[in-house]
């Protein structure tokens, strides 16, 4: 089962996740080995470069202006202080930074021209560079690749039938609309989900089916597990239970075997033997540092000496695809356009998300 398949269905996975506890384990092993050293993990630094104002009602997101959250908001950060992160992050054990902005989508202009040339400073210093900045056109990706982007994050984050219970300011298709963007450039693409939102195992299903059927699949897929934040939609979620996560991490590599399977939100919440079977199952990437964007995640130094426990090493960057070449601002080929793009608002209600931004005024 380890071939790279783009034909998955919903049933097909939901058997996979349903197995015996024990053989889905093996086989979800037996899979990472054949695809990816099993002992090397990717680690990635993840910096809130514009914090908060988030015109979106994604019900998860502290970031969103319609709820209150106690989440201070920031400006852009400059390049100055995005390359002072990235050098302390180096000198952690990281081999990406992953810069993320409150945006909707991205906008041509001064502030997106400051994010491409973060891109080049941190590429400079011989670091993946990955960012998250909402939907965006091809010209903007091309401009993206150009600066010497390595990846670019846009989580589906849930199944499509879910989504609508979850976001309403945006719709599923523009998700999908981004990541083509980004395919026709030499960007990777970095993309997965959210469990815990009160979605059926079906939507997960549901969610890694979309993911399978991309072709090629996602370089990188985060499951990420429900962070419930006082004052959002969604606060009053149940965590996830930790099997319910090595599930979902190996159902994920098997179904996408050559994809990094990536540990993110939750793991304040997971034990160091959670972690460790969850690696074991297929996970092979992890956010480090005290912050993901605005939600708890352990310590570095804790997860160096949960590394030393286990026998594994951080990657060294650019193993997967070669360090992209950095062209600078005056040498660019790509201009600004001033492009306006039409993208969707469904404008459906989601109850509870009208009842978190009311409680928030």
């Amino acid at each position: 089962m380890s071939e790279i398949r783009h034909n998955w269905t919903k049933e097909e996975i939901l058997a996979i996740y349903h197995k015996p506890f024990m053989d889905l384990m093996y086989e979800a092993a037996t899979v990472h080995r054949k695809h990816h050293d099993p002992n090397v993990v990717q680690v990635s630094t993840l910096l809130s470069i514009k914090t908060g104002g988030c015109p979106e009602d994604c019900g998860y997101c502290p970031q969103a202006a319609r709820y209150h959250t106690d989440i201070e908001g920031n400006d852009l950060m400059s390049v100055t202080q995005v390359k002072a992160q990235a050098l302390r992050a180096k000198a952690a054990g990281s081999s990406r930074v992953c810069m993320g902005a409150a945006w909707r989508n991205v906008k041509d202009g001064p502030e997106f021209d400051q994010v491409l040339e973060m891109v080049r400073t941190i590429n400079k210093l011989d670091m993946e560079v990955c960012c998250t900045l909402g939907m965006l056109t091809e010209n903007q990706a091309l401009r993206l690749a150009e600066a010497g982007l390595y990846a670019y994050n846009h989580n589906l984050d849930t199944s499509e039938e879910y989504y609508k219970e979850v976001i309403s300011t945006r719709g599923f298709e523009d998700r999908l609309k981004t990541i083509e963007n980004v395919r026709k450039t030499n960007v990777t693409v970095c993309s997965g989900g959210i469990i815990g939102m009160g979605e059926s195992v079906e939507d997960r299903a549901g969610m890694l089916v979309a993911l399978a059927r991309l072709n090629p699949q996602p370089e990188s897929v985060p499951i990420n597990a429900l962070v419930a934040v006082e004052g959002t939609p969604l606060e009053d979620q149940k965590p996830v239970a930790i099997w319910e996560m090595i599930r979902m991490v190996a159902t994920t590599r098997i179904v996408m075997p050559e994809t990094q399977v990536r540990l993110s939100a939750g793991r304040t919440e997971m034990s160091r033997e959670g972690q460790a079977m969850c690696f074991f199952a297929g996970a092979n990437s992890i956010f480090a540092g005290d912050k993901l964007l605005t939600t708890p995640n352990p310590d570095v130094n804790e997860d160096m000496k949960m590394f030393e426990t286990l026998g594994l090493q951080p990657q060294k960057p650019f193993i997967k695809l070669m360090q992209p070449q950095t062209v600078e601002a005056e040498d660019s080929q790509f201009q600004p356009l001033g492009e306006k793009p039409k993208w969707s608002r469904p404008g459906h209600s989601i109850e509870r998300n009208v009842k978190a931004s009311i409680k928030g005024k």
